[in-house]
């Protein structure tokens, strides 16, 4: 079994959603400025879903822990 490329942008944009506005909110927690804690998250959200699809893309080509119908890889 293998993942489309569009699967793993789509799984990597609906995490970074939720990793975005967790980044805004300690980032207003620490810095007290919600205008900095907005430019922060705007910045990491591109960042990590470039990392995060990357990592998803190699990880597919792990052939170790797979299992394909009644046989492990």
């Amino acid at each position: 079994m293998k993942e489309k490329h569009w699967r793993s942008v789509a799984k990597a944009a609906s995490w970074r959603v939720t990793g975005t506005v967790d980044t805004i909110v300690i980032s207003w927690i620490i810095t007290g400025h919600f205008k900095m804690a907005l430019s922060i998250g705007a910045v990491e959200v591109f960042t990590k879903m470039f990392l995060y699809y990357l990592h998803e893309r190699i990880w597919n080509r792990v052939k170790a822990g797979r299992v394909v119908g009644d046989y492990q890889i």
